[in-house]
């Protein structure tokens, strides 16, 4: 990874001063965390889910693995008896169906949908990295954009089952996955086609070719090139942090098919324009 002299951090406004994970906004956020990363784990839940991840480890194949986790989450969270969960048929808002793999579905048609919110707001929550986007920029928490994506996010989670510890548990074991997919590796390389360069919010300019820029908490990105120029003019690259990877379209292959979509969790990056 070819690094420059530049120290430019994660702005104050971009971020909250506490997370749910081991590492502060500020640190995760950083662009030394983009060059030099470490594991990120959200409080308490691998050790909660400890029986799952042994169950993992002794199955035979990544196929195997995600039917073991499916399967799992369908057990702890009640998606198939969702009574047991407290569900009463009959509600006002029907929100039954809510679950995790309606919230990929849901971020792989529209990042700026309602399932989009929620994701989002998870990253919010759990990362300290706040939303710099949602159908329009937003600026500041006293932005009207701002509101209208808290009104989202909530709408999202309203008489849901524990979306937001599914997605915990969904982050999780897409790390574990892609420790078992890239052994000894730390980042990879992904790419974003956009149209409009300057929408993204540069911090610093190093040469034509390269800049700091800072992220939307979560954007969308692939793992080929090709694929990035269906989307736009101009093509960003990056070495994203393995652990910056929240989830991929190939994460379950009996459940979800994708363009080779990565979910990135945002912060300082340094990229490259093509």
């Amino acid at each position: 990874m070819v690094t420059y002299n530049t120290t430019t951090s994660l702005p104050d406004y971009a971020r909250l001063p506490i997370n749910r994970c081991n590492l502060p906004a500020v640190i995760l956020g950083s662009l030394t965390f983009q060059r030099h990363p470490a594991p990120l784990l959200l409080d308490g839940v691998r050790d909660l889910h400890s029986d799952l991840f042994e169950r993992l480890d002794a199955a035979v194949d990544a196929l195997a693995r995600a039917e073991q986790f499916m399967h799992y989450m369908a057990v702890h969270f009640r998606l198939d008896a969702l009574e047991e969960a407290g569900y009463a048929q009959g509600s006002r808002i029907d929100r039954g169906k809510a679950d995790y793999l309606r919230l990929l579905r849901g971020w792989f048609f529209d990042a700026d949908g309602r399932e989009g919110a929620v994701w989002k707001g998870w990253v919010e929550s759990r990362f300290g990295l706040l939303p710099r986007y949602h159908g329009e920029p937003i600026h500041s928490p006293n932005d009207e954009s701002y509101r209208a994506y808290l009104e989202a996010r909530g709408a999202g989670l309203y008489n849901t089952n524990a979306l937001e510890a599914q997605l915990d548990l969904l982050y999780t074991y897409c790390q574990y996955e892609l420790a078992k997919k890239y052994p000894g590796k730390n980042h990879l390389r992904l790419y974003r086609g956009v149209n409009h360069i300057a929408d993204h919010e540069a911090l610093e300019e190093i040469d034509r070719h390269h800049k700091v820029v800072l992220l939307n908490n979560l954007s969308s990105f692939t793992s080929e090139h090709a694929r990035a120029d269906e989307f736009g003019d101009v093509i960003i690259s990056a070495e994203v942090p393995l652990a910056k990877i929240a989830a991929f379209d190939q994460l379950l292959p009996v459940s979800l098919k994708g363009e080779n979509e990565v979910m990135v969790i945002g912060g300082v990056y340094e990229i490259n324009l093509n």
